[in-house]
């Protein structure tokens, strides 16, 4: 490649990364309408395959998701809104047991705190006035900016929208795009294609899998213990398991705070530990290595940079894409590498 050719060529993957970059916000719906797509195209191809018209095989795989999308809802709203009131209904009681835990703090730290524990009463109720103030205030600026309201419900449409079309066209506009092609990169593109497809499938499935089943085992454990927040804390903890232990740390601290609140017993942490220990030992010897496997092999930093960029890009969905699109890359400078390795070395000639 001549220095002509590839300064042009990094001048346009510049200019397209500014691109992205300054339309990250209006992107967003669209780079989770294409995670979905991805997603229900092999379902659509099945169907394609036992003779059913693309249309209907689509119509039936948007209506899957509209159904699952849905009944979790339905299934989980009614879960958590126990969960969560029979927590709020004791929060008295913990209230009156952390002030009587006040003295023998005092006495263990060797301070005396500057507020008694019998004001602290006084001084939360006094502040109650303050926080619904800040609430009114609050709410006062939500209504005033109705243009991001009403821009977060353009994006939340736009995504069911954007899906259907392009699982609709799904094929025609991979044909397009291999079609932009010069003939002489097509295997090469193709191929990258194909082991970045494998890749992203195996990550998505696996991971969704382990995720799942996380969220399964911490919930039901920590429903074992006795824990009122076992199924928030639960999904909380397996949601939240595709970044590297910050799922484990989240889950076992809230837990363990929450088991001591509500048992006030240090037994009731220890079986927390033991739990969040044994959805860990099960994550590491068997959900991960056989539903996710080791082909996508990043290293834990790669992971938090990761995520933590695509969230600073993209928001929510950013956190959501930055894994697969890291997979997808690794794929690539793999390629990268090894293309760059095979280049003959220029033979200098000497000067007689």
């Amino acid at each position: 490649m001549s220095n002509a050719r590839l300064a042009a060529v990094i001048a346009i993957v510049a200019l397209v990364g500014w691109l992205f970059y300054q339309l990250a916000p209006m992107l967003t719906p669209f780079l989770a309408a294409g995670l979905l797509a991805y997603i229900g195209n092999p379902a659509v191809t099945k169907l394609q395959r036992h003779r059913v018209p693309r249309v209907l095989g689509v119509i039936l795989v948007f209506c899957a998701f509209i159904g699952a999308f849905v009944g979790l809802v339905f299934f989980l709203v009614p879960l958590l809104s126990d969960s969560l009131s029979s927590f709020f209904q004791r929060v008295p009681e913990y209230y009156d047991w952390a002030l009587a835990q006040i003295p023998r703090l005092e006495t263990w730290l060797g301070v005396k705190f500057k507020i008694a524990p019998s004001g602290m009463r006084d001084m939360l109720q006094n502040h109650w006035k303050d926080v619904g103030d800040w609430a009114t205030k609050a709410l006062g600026a939500a209504k005033k900016s109705g243009l991001t309201l009403i821009s977060w419900a353009v994006n939340l449409l736009v995504i069911p929208v954007v899906t259907f079309y392009l699982l609709l066209d799904w094929n025609l506009i991979v044909a397009r795009i291999d079609a932009l092609l010069p003939p002489r990169a097509q295997p090469k593109v193709r191929q990258l294609a194909r082991e970045t497809d494998m890749v992203l499938g195996s990550f998505f499935r696996g991971q969704l899998l382990v995720m799942a089943s996380l969220a399964a085992i911490y919930s039901i454990g920590l429903w074992l213990v006795g824990l009122d927040l076992a199924l928030p804390i639960g999904l909380l903890a397996g949601t939240l398991s595709f970044v590297p232990y910050l799922g484990f740390v989240i889950g076992i601290v809230s837990a363990s705070v929450s088991a001591y609140l509500q048992f006030q017993d240090v037994i009731a942490v220890l079986w927390v530990v033991l739990v969040f220990g044994v959805g860990q030992l099960l994550e590491g010897t068997i959900l991960t290595p056989r539903l996710v496997g080791r082909r996508i092999g990043l290293h834990p930093v790669a992971v938090i940079f990761a995520v933590m960029a695509g969230g600073q890009l993209f928001g929510f969905f950013g956190v959501l894409l930055a894994l697969p699109a890291a997979a997808a890359i690794k794929v690539w400078l793999n390629h990268a590498h090894e293309a760059w390795m095979r280049a003959p070395t220029p033979v200098r000639r000497r000067r007689s």
